[in-house]
C-alpha cells in the first residue's frame, strides 16, 4: 500500500543550521499493515510522516501509495488518500462546530461539494452508531460544539473522522503524547478497535516503547535518519523493552537516550 524508495530530505542545506533529517529511507508497508514507529529525538520519524502526507519535498526518492507516484502531488491532493491524527488534540477538528457538522464535513472529503449544507438524517444516525463505539456517551452529544471536549474525546472524535471514508492510509502523529496515561490507554484502545474492524493500513508514531510493541504487527526503530529496526510477526509479540533496547545499541553502536521512551 506504501512504498518508500530511498527518500532523503535535508532542512537549511549548506548553511550553518544544515539537518539532515533522512537519509534514505527504503520502506513497504502492505495492505493492512499496523506498523509502530519509535526513536529517539531527531530520529526522523515525524519528518517522515511530514513527507508521505506531502507537507514537503522530497530532496530524493519516491513515494508510491496503493502504486501510484505521488511524490510531487500537493498536500491538498494527497488528503482524499490519507487520514491523519496529530499529537495536538486541537488540530483536526473544527473547535466552534459541532460534533455532527465535524462528521460530516469528513465523510464529504475527496467528494464533489455543492452549496448546500446540512447534517443529513441518514449521516446522523451512521455517526450515532460510529460514536457509540468510542463509549465515551458521545453519541447523546451530536451538536455538542467540538471545543466543549476533552482532549480524549477530541483524539478520539478526530480518529473517526480520519477513518470515516477508508483512507488508503491513516497516519497517527504522537497522537495520544499530549493526553494523560488513563485517556492515552483508552485512545489507543480506540485506535486498536478502529484499524482492526476497518482493516486500515496504519503508520503510527509514538515516544512509548511499550506502546511500540503492545500495538500493531509490525515496529520500526528509526535512528539519525535511518530504519535500523524492523520486527514483525511472532518476532515483535514476544519483544520486550530490554530486547529492544539490546537491538538499539547492536543496530546503531549506541545507546538509546530517550528516558521518555523508556519509562513512559
Amino acid at each position: 500500500m506504501l512504498e518508500l524508495k530511498n527518500i532523503k530530505k535535508t532542512f537549511n542545506a549548506g548553511t550553518i543550521n544544515e539537518k539532515v533529517a533522512l537519509k534514505g529511507v527504503n520502506l513497504v508497508l502492505n495492505d493492512g499493515d499496523f506498523v509502530t514507529v519509535i526513536g529517539g529525538n531527531g530520529a526522523g520519524k515525524s519528518t517522515l510522516l511530514n513527507a508521505i502526507a506531502g507537507v514537503w519535498r522530497l530532496d530524493q526518492g519516491k513515494i508510491l501509495l496503493d502504486g501510484q507516484d505521488v511524490t510531487a502531488m500537493p498536500e491538498y491532493k494527497r488528503a482524499k488518500f490519507l487520514g491523519r491524527v496529530f499529537q495536538d488534540p486541537m488540530k483536526g477538528t473544527a473547535a466552534d462546530m459541532q460534533i455532527d457538522e465535524n462528521l460530516a464535513i469528513a465523510k464529504m472529503r475527496g467528494k464533489r461539494h455543492t452549496l448546500r449544507w446540512g447534517v443529513k438524517k441518514a449521516d446522523k444516525k451512521e455517526f450515532v452508531e460510529a460514536l457509540k463505539m468510542l463509549d465515551l456517551g458521545l453519541e447523546n452529544r451530536l451538536t455538542s460544539k467540538v471545543g466543549l471536549l476533552s482532549g480524549g474525546q477530541r483524539q478520539a472524535v478526530t480518529l473517526l473522522m480520519a477513518a470515516m471514508n477508508q483512507p488508503k492510509l491513516l497516519l497517527l502523529d504522537e497522537h495520544t503524547a499530549a493526553l494523560d496515561p488513563k485517556t492515552a490507554a483508552k485512545v489507543l484502545e480506540i485506535t486498536e478497535k478502529i484499524v482492526t474492524e476497518q482493516k486500515l493500513t496504519t503508520l503510527m508514531i509514538t515516544h512509548n516503547m511499550k506502546d511500540a510493541i503492545k500495538h500493531g504487527n509490525r515496529l520500526i526503530m528509526m535512528h539519525e535518519g535511518r530504519t535500523i529496526i524492523d520486527v514483525s510477526g511472532e518476532e515483535k509479540s514476544k519483544l520486550t523493552v530490554e530486547d529492544l533496547l539490546e537491538m538499539f545499541t547492536k543496530a546503531s553502536g549506541g545507546e538509546f537516550t530517550s528516558d521518555r521512551a523508556i519509562l513512559s
